[in-house]
């Protein structure tokens, strides 16, 4: 099962919804050395792992936030469709524009290698590819994010004040090369179980269309927990056969305690 399915699913189409105002959040989200880190379940098998770190670097003589992402299968499931998968993203620390995105993957044999500069001010992105030695450019459109730092603007700007259950919302994305639009909804609030005990998330469903991996509408959901973190808390897919569970399985460095209740 491909790690891609955590990465592009937990962090590619869960983190798309936002507050329409682009102020800066008062409220801070994370912080340098949080270091998020999951499991997915296929039935009753451990299949996969994936993990966010992020960290205070230098690039450019300015201060910014590197998140790397990081997924492996494990187990068995390695025997099978080996996976190793990096991502690596360069975003402004108070925008959460994205600068330099990296994407070097090997699912199975299939293989990608890719960075992208950001140039915010012309809207372009300036594509590498590694893999194939050729450059490209690209217009992007107005506050496009990529993969990994559409989940930090995600969490920072997020407001459960601008959004009523069952609404939609669409966000620019710049993924594989190209800008992609794709619409969330907001389903509200609810309390799950989960190894921590049980947290009170915010929940979503992205618009999914059926396909060779996912069953149709609404195959995806999403909780984030409904605290000063948000983090992305788990992530279930129903697939044509089957379905898969992210579950967030360790964490450090966060700027709040995580959430439980005792009820």
């Amino acid at each position: 099962m491909k790690i891609n399915l955590l990465l592009s699913s937990l962090i590619f189409s869960c983190n798309l919804i936002f507050s329409q105002n682009n102020d800066i959040s008062s409220i801070n989200r994370f912080e340098n050395g949080e270091l998020l880190e999951y499991r997915l379940h296929y039935g009753i098998f451990n299949t996969s792992y994936a993990s966010l770190n992020l960290k205070k670097v230098t690039l450019k003589n300015n201060s910014v936030y590197h998140a790397a992402g990081y997924g492996t299968t494990t187990g068995l499931a390695r025997l099978f469709f080996k996976v190793e998968d990096y991502y690596d993203s360069y975003f402004d620390t108070n925008t959460i524009s994205p600068i330099l995105f990296k994407r070097n993957i090997d699912e199975g044999g299939y293989t990608k290698n890719l960075e992208i500069v950001f140039d915010q001010e012309k809207q372009t992105a300036y594509i590498n590819n590694i893999k194939e030695q050729s450059k490209k450019e690209v217009k992007t459109e107005s506050n496009s994010q990529d993969l990994i730092s559409s989940l930090y603007y995600l969490r920072t700007f997020f407001a459960t004040e601008d959004i009523k259950e069952n609404e939609y919302f669409n966000i620019n994305m710049f993924y594989d090369s190209k800008n992609r639009f794709f619409k969330l909804q907001y389903l509200g609030k609810e309390v799950i179980k989960t190894k921590f005990g049980k947290i009170e998330c915010l929940k979503f469903k992205p618009t999914t269309k059926r396909s060779r991996i996912f069953r149709g509408e609404g195959s995806i959901t999403i909780w984030l927990s409904n605290d000063q973190n948000r983090v992305p808390v788990r992530l279930q897919a129903d697939l044509l056969v089957g379905s898969i569970k992210a579950d967030l399985n360790n964490f450090d460095g966060l700027v709040a305690p995580l959430l439980t209740k005792t009820d």
